[in-house]
This record gives structure tokens, sequence and C-alpha cells, in this order.
């Protein structure tokens, strides 16, 4: 198993760190942006899943380049029950392998591929999913959550 590269992400609670995970498992997802319809409904879907997520020891942190203030915005809109990490560096998101080159009508831009991580209370990487297709992909990871608790 990977050892899962240290992150420093500024949230609402202030600034996490792989760290302040110890002992939990944890589900670090990244996703393209704020208030776009497949991240909202990706982010729905772990708020309406979270007390399932709770019962299995995992924590969820969400992380999109996104300012703080979009995430205040974001979280308050959808009435998220956990937090969101704002990378507006992008260093995370180049550690963990998830900015990419994407092409939409032809035009090739760098952005986030929508990538989900599982962690465990030792901090490796146990399961990763990538160029992730939201229907049904919360429910796979609480599977796997469920699998290691």
């Amino acid at each position: 198993m990977e050892k899962a590269p240290d992150f420093q992400l500024t949230t609402v609670e202030g600034d996490k760190r792989l760290a302040d995970y110890a002992g939990k498992a944890l589900v670090l997802y990244f996703y393209p942006k704020d208030m776009t319809s497949g991240c909202t409904t990706q982010a729905q879907t772990f708020r309406d899943l979270r007390s399932e997520f709770d019962q299995a020891g995992a924590e969820i942190l969400g992380v999109s380049k996104d300012s703080l203030k979009r995430h205040e915005k974001f979280t308050e809109k959808e009435s998220l029950n956990f937090l969101l990490g704002s990378d507006e560096g992008g260093h995370v998101c180049e550690d963990y392998g998830v900015w990419k080159e994407k092409s939409m009508y032809g035009k090739k831009y760098m952005g986030i591929e929508r990538s989900t991580f599982l962690i465990n209370g030792d901090g490796h990487i146990v399961q990763e999913w990538r160029k992730v297709k939201v229907p049904g992909h919360v429910e796979e990871v609480l599977e796997a959550v469920n699998a290691i608790a």
C-alpha cells in the first residue's frame, strides 16, 4: 500500500492535515468546481450517506481549487455536513496526481480529474478511483469503507 501524500488544506474549521485523521479512515475526494451539476450531485450523495460513513468510522473531505468563501456558499446552499478543503494553489491536487489536461468541445485545458482516495488510519491509500462517474460512486466508496472498518 502506498503512503498517502501529506496535505494542508484550508477549511472553515482551520487548516487540516493528513495527521488530523490518524486512526480513522478518510475519504479524500477531489472534484472540479463548487455548484456545478455533477459536483453538486456528488456532494449531496456524500451528505445523504454521511451517517453511514460515520458508523463505519470514516471522515469525508472534499477538495477543489475553489476559494474558502465559495466553499462556504456551497456548503450552506447544499446543507453539507462534511468539510470542503480549498487547494487554491493546486499543490495537493498535484501531489495526488489529479491535475490533468482535459478536453471539452475540442478545447484542451487543465483541470481537476474527479478522483477519490480511501486512506486508512495509518495514512496509506487503500483504494483509489480515477475519472469518477458520479452515479453510484459514493455508494461504491461506502462499500469499500465498510470492507476496511
